[in-house]
């Protein structure tokens, strides 16, 4: 149930490249969410890609541990607070979650803002 599988990952370049200049994006501090509504057939409703800043975050290690409490909060909550809505409008977006805080965070905040952000997506790609 909790997974978060290779088809859920975004890796298509030109649907990135249509995330960023065609998208709409909101902030929920320390996250920064880009989405856009998408008309293929894809499997999963959601398809995702967590970014870290290399300017604010110089050590790999560092944005490898970011990304990966991200990934964690958002594998945990998405099909409560994304996949239900969605699934009951019958909609598909790609997604980016940014991480623009400016240290780094524990996990029990990152998973309390992503679930502020999910619910704050869920609501704007309903209307």
């Amino acid at each position: 149930m909790h997974t978060f599988k290779k088809e859920e990952r975004l890796c298509n370049k030109k649907l990135i490249d249509g995330l960023f200049h065609n998208g709409s994006s909101f902030l929920c501090y320390p996250f920064r969410a880009s989405w856009k509504p998408v008309d293929n057939a894809q499997e999963f409703p959601v398809q995702v890609v967590f970014s870290v800043s290399k300017k604010r975050y110089k050590r790999a290690v560092d944005r490898n541990v970011i990304k990966r409490r991200m990934r964690e909060a958002y594998r945990l909550n998405k099909q409560a607070y994304l996949y239900n809505i969605l699934g009951e409008a019958d909609k598909r977006i790609v997604l980016s979650i940014g991480f623009i805080g400016k240290e780094m965070a524990d996990y029990a905040l990152m998973e309390k803002k992503m679930l502020k952000l999910l619910a704050q997506l869920g609501g704007q790609v309903i209307k």
